[in-house]
């Protein structure tokens, strides 16, 4: 394949979102990992300078992951001041699964170091092991099986109220159309309110709405970086979790007051239910911090993938088109789905993951010692040219008929941390997706890619996925 002298200047600045050629399709060769008492050689060091790499990582994780892949390969660390030693970086489906495979006490998450510590204290995103597995049995229920069915209808009518207030001729940021859809099912299931529901859960809705918007600003992100390897929040995270933990604090105390046990099934109500080994019931900030964890974990990243999804199908009409079809067909014939796994592959909402390795860990031919902090490139391993042909390409075809592999397309992360509420979030998705290609015909503002924006961990389109309706169906 020719490369553009377009393409090549947008690859020798790192616009790797820019659809950078890749190098050509080849073999994946396998390559050792995992727990080993052999020596070898560290990962080679990417960049240089603590506070720049810092800076960097929090701004630009995508051009960080492709500039140190293209040079180093596999694997490679780079030195912040997150760390004393180096974080090691690896993109190898190999790597990934000694990670995923290895179970807690071998190699446990890191996310109670992630910027949402503060946020969101311990609860089931942020604690490790046993704390982790008791967390996670007790909030899976409304996750799975019959309450998935349950939600179907919720989000198609809450989907249905979106676009019947589209309106030809206008713009929409469809990351912020779907996250409305999105916090209806998702305060439905976890407080068991909907879009009708009490001054209160108004208020609520608001508070996390504000919350998100003032996440995007430049004074959140130095904000960020200052509470990092905190578990309180300071400046101005401090200030907007302030106003929202009153609002959910509010929600929390109404429904402890009329609480009858066994009466309702949200998960509110399950947890006003649960007792601990001693007993006791949970205290108002574990509610909460359970709550806020369920509630912004599962809708935000949802919005932003169908976001990113029309962000892409809008500037690639072919695969556009045929979504078009398939949504208005008799049978889609599983392109709605491989439009939703393809989108994920190209834009992951969540661009790294993170494990500790308890013991010194191979990695192919370099080792890293005990305690080392690993992040998976979830970026760099999906955009990997012996896994996926033309990686940059996007291309739902790919994946018609195909089912993604648990090591080689992770949105959802892995092993004993994979997203507690994947299964809804497909679930919204192939609605969202079908309901938007079926009633609406939507163009690109720009035909210039929207560029990625950090906002806490996960990685965003920067103008939210905006879009000009041509024509709604009513």
């Amino acid at each position: 394949m020719t490369t553009s002298t377009a393409t090549s200047t947008a690859q020798r600045r790192g616009r790797w979102w820019e659809n950078a050629t890749p190098s050509g399709s080849r073999e994946l060769l396998p390559s050792p990992a995992g727990p080993t008492e052999e020596p070898g050689p560290p990962p080679p060091l990417h960049g240089s300078g603590p506070l720049l790499q810092t800076l960097r990582f929090a701004r630009d994780q995508g051009r960080m992951l492709f500039e140190g892949s293209r040079r180093h390969g596999d694997i490679f660390g780079i030195t912040t001041l997150l760390e004393k030693r180096p974080l090691t970086i690896i993109s190898h489906p190999d790597h990934v699964k000694s990670l995923f495979t290895a179970g807690p006490a071998l190699a446990p998450s890191t996310a109670g170091q992630s910027q949402l510590r503060p946020i969101v204290g311990d609860s089931v995103l942020t604690v490790t092991g046993e704390p982790h597995r008791r967390k996670r049995k007790l909030l899976m229920p409304p996750f799975h099986g019959k309450a998935i069915a349950h939600y179907q209808e919720q989000i198609r009518e809450a989907t249905d109220r979106e676009i019947d207030s589209w309106r030809a001729g206008s713009r929409v940021r469809l990351a912020d159309s779907a996250q409305k859809v999105t916090l209806d099912v998702i305060m439905s299931g976890v407080f068991g309110i909907d879009y009708r529901s009490g001054e209160a859960e108004q208020l609520l809705r608001t508070r996390l709405r504000q919350m998100l918007a003032l996440s995007v600003s430049p004074l959140a992100r130095v904000s960020e970086l200052v509470s990092m390897r905190r578990t309180q929040p300071v400046g101005v995270q401090k200030w907007g979790l302030a106003h929202l933990d009153r609002a959910v604090m509010a929600v929390i105390a109404e429904r402890r007051a009329a609480h009858v046990p066994g009466e309702r099934h949200d998960i509110l109500s399950l947890l006003l239910d649960t007792r601990d080994e001693d007993g006791a019931e949970l205290t108002d900030l574990e509610l909460r911090n359970e709550l806020l964890t369920l509630v912004l974990a599962g809708h935000e990243t949802t919005a932003n993938s169908i976001g990113w999804a029309f962000e892409r199908l809008v500037r690639h009409t072919e695969s556009y088109g045929r979504l078009r079809d398939a949504a208005r067909g008799a049978d889609d014939g599983g392109y709605v789905e491989a439009t939703i796994h393809e989108a994920m592959r190209v834009r992951p909402v969540i661009p790294l993951l993170g494990r500790r390795v308890m013991a010194d860990w191979r990695f192919g031919d370099r080792v890293v010692p005990e305690g080392t902090r690993v992040l998976v490139g979830v970026l760099s391993l999906h955009h990997r040219d012996d896994l996926y042909a033309d990686p940059f390409t996007f291309d739902p075809e790919r994946f018609v008929g195909v089912k993604p592999g648990s090591n080689t397309w992770i949105p959802f992360g892995g092993g004993d941390r994979r997203c507690l509420g994947a299964t809804l979030a497909m679930a919204e998705m192939r609605i969202l997706t079908g309901e938007i290609a079926r009633r609406a015909d939507l163009r690109a503002v720009t035909s210039a890619p929207e560029r990625p924006v950090h906002r806490n961990v996960t990685m965003i389109p920067g103008s939210g996925g905006t879009v000009e309706i041509t024509s709604v169906t009513r």
